[in-house]
């Protein structure tokens, strides 16, 4: 496989396909893979960075047994754990990263759902939020009915983030009290209420190369516009805390297989940044335009400043 020429025919294009072979992934030159998805990038992109800020609007006791989640009651990992947080410190918080020009704002909380007075909380926010801020607004609140979509993008959202964390043969090694069909589900139900999706997943839990070709594969049939690209940190008290730390090498052939499969998405560096040299600088030349960033809960080892420095020297627009 002639990787530039491949890179030249998506820019045309091309889009790659289920059917496809896309073996040649895994073991085509990470040098011209990663060039290849950088000019994919941009020219289908530009040079425009996505920046995103989060808050764990609600934390600890979910009833989710995912084994990567220091928030799984599963799981004995001594996380700070607290309920809904109130309206002002939200507030507060989303007012900071405006002022530091990120560009969307999520609140996330543990739990498989929300529901009943923590929904009327959260809808609370958000309209006070869109109210009172120049910010996109995303929210990550698990499993939820399609008339709870249609009430959040009422309330000003504009994107809901569902992972579904990795392929559908390997989502069983994952999580056992939900399926992957309730993530696709909630997908689906999202784009339906008129809602934007950002939905990635795992890398570095024991999968496969072909998972991860897979993986990309669905986010791109579901046509998700933001695509999370997480890399693992162990943590002590879950089951995967003993698993070896995954390699930069690894996370860069990643994230530009993702760019070559989603070319027009946002690949967005999330969770593991600090396991690259440089927070990661080396990712956003191979295919990723987005970050989550932040100066108080971040795995990047950059703060918001650190973070747009960085990227504004690198030829990236804020």
């Amino acid at each position: 496989m002639n990787i530039t020429n491949l890179a030249e025919k998506i820019v045309k294009g091309k889009r790659l396909k289920r059917n496809d072979d896309l073996s040649f992934f895994k073991d085509a030159p990470l040098k011209d893979l990663c060039k290849g998805a950088n000019y994919i990038r941009r020219e289908l992109c530009g040079d425009k960075v996505d920046l995103c800020s989060i808050i764990n609007g609600r934390s600890g006791g979910c009833s989710e047994n995912c084994k990567f989640c220091a928030q799984s009651s599963h799981h004995n990992t001594h996380i700070n754990q607290y309920s809904f947080l109130d309206k002002e410190t939200i507030i507060k918080d989303c007012e900071l990263h405006c002022k530091n020009n990120v560009h969307r704002y999520s609140i996330v909380t543990a739990g498989r759902t929300i529901e009943g007075e923590d929904l009327e909380k959260a809808c609370e926010v958000y309209k006070e939020l869109n109210k009172r801020f120049d910010i996109k607004l995303c929210a990550s609140h698990g499993i939820i009915p399609f008339e709870t979509f249609v009430r959040l993008k009422e309330c000003g959202v504009q994107m809901y983030h569902e992972n579904i964390e990795t392929s559908r043969r390997n989502f069983p090694n994952i999580c056992t009290t939900h399926t992957f069909d309730d993530k696709i589900e909630g997908i689906i139900n999202a784009h339906r209420a008129g809602l934007s999706v950002c939905s990635g997943g795992i890398i570095g839990m024991g999968e496969t190369f072909e998972d991860r070709i897979d993986m990309a594969v669905t986010l791109s049939e579901l046509d998700v516009e933001s695509i999370p690209i997480n890399s693992l940190i162990p943590i002590e008290g879950t089951e995967f805390s003993n698993l070896p730390a995954i390699t930069e090498e690894e996370i860069l052939r990643t994230i530009a297989m993702f760019r070559y499969i989603n070319p027009t998405a946002y690949i967005r560096l999330a969770a593991g940044r600090s396991l690259m040299e440089n927070s990661g600088a080396r990712a956003f030349l191979s295919g990723a335009n987005s970050t989550i960033t932040g100066n108080m809960l971040t795995t990047s080892g950059n703060n918001i400043s650190q973070d747009k420095e960085m990227l504004i020297d690198m030829g990236f627009k804020i």
